[in-house]
């Protein structure tokens, strides 16, 4: 449906990368400016909003991972939610990040002290958190397992994280039109849920708890679905067609959506979306016996925190 990128250099007999997925062309989609955050990505943010009613402890501290693509809207719903917590900011862009969430803040020379308003900051290495919030995101990640290995580094011990994307059912109707008129694909697969559950424990995260939905949207015109599809990224396969598509195959792209997808009652196009929401816990360090060993400021900090928990 897009250009085509040069060839991905990444390794793909590596398992932490997602078959098929091109790494350059989601490098340079992540790193654009984009206008405003995606209707679905801020609808699928309420809905992970509800489920913060299943944690009997809600953090005093939470980071929300690349906020212009999961939900500007989002942010300021859990600002809201968690009154008493202090919010942080993981952005590609971070000035555009923080001018969206308020204006930009007083310039400094050192990064991690620009501040837009009370309550928003920028994430450092070493911060750690309660919460980690991440919408809509690793369906477009070559590398999954190593994303969650960093998130999990943010994620102080008995701290959670929340996350959402895409699942492999999701543009089914699409991948239909494309398949029957010999298009190739789409879009690249999404990884399957149980999947998740797999990456979340290898990444050191524990009690994994994933599900998933089915949200069907409708739209007035194959314009209007092309025009929504522009917003939530493009097609990131490695076998998406190499060149550029010229009006002729555009206008038999848009007769062919007319034609093929399915409609409402009420003759509006359907295009459905698997959604899959997960949420695993950080759990508490564990020291292997040994004569002699080092042990990183954090983990030690996380074991004194574990044994005055245990011993209350």
């Amino acid at each position: 449906m897009y250009p085509a990128d040069p060839p991905d250099p990444v390794d793909t007999r590596s398992p932490d990368t997602v078959p098929g997925l091109d790494s350059v062309a989601c490098a340079r989609w992540t790193t654009r400016s984009v206008p405003a955050s995606p209707w679905l990505h801020e609808e699928v943010a309420s809905r992970m909003l509800e489920r913060l009613d299943f944690f009997r402890e809600l953090p005093d501290r939470w980071l929300h991972w690349e906020p212009l693509h999961g939900g500007l809207q989002a942010h300021q719903r859990l600002t809201e939610r968690l009154p008493g917590a202090s919010g942080l900011v993981w952005a590609r862009n971070t000035d555009a990040v923080l001018s969206r969430l308020g204006g930009p803040g007083p310039r400094s020379w050192i990064p991690w002290r620009r501040r837009d308003r009370p309550g928003v900051a920028v994430a450092r290495d070493d911060d750690r958190v309660g919460l980690l919030w991440a919408n809509m995101l690793l369906h477009r990640e070559p590398r999954p397992l190593e994303l969650l290995r960093r998130w999990a580094a943010h994620v102080r011990s008995g701290g959670f994280l929340m996350f959402s994307c895409l699942g492999p059912d999701s543009l089914q109707e699409l991948r239909d039109l494309y398949r029957l008129r010999g298009w190739g694909e789409p879009a690249h697969r999404f990884v399957d849920m149980h999947d998740w559950g797999d990456l979340l424990v290898q990444a050191g995260f524990a009690e994994p708890v994933v599900d998933m939905e089915k949200i069907v949207l409708t739209y007035s015109s194959a314009q209007a679905l092309l025009d929504e599809l522009r917003l939530l990224g493009r097609n990131f396969s490695r076998d998406r067609f190499g060149g550029l598509r010229g009006r002729g195959w555009r206008r038999q792209l848009i007769e062919g959506i007319e034609e093929v997808l399915p409609r409402t009652p009420q003759g509006r196009l359907q295009l459905s979306f698997e959604v899959i929401y997960g949420h695993a816990f950080k759990g508490e360090p564990r020291l292997k016996a040994a004569p002699q060993q080092s042990v990183p400021v954090e983990v030690m900090r996380d074991l004194l925190r574990a044994g005055r928990r245990t011993a209350g």
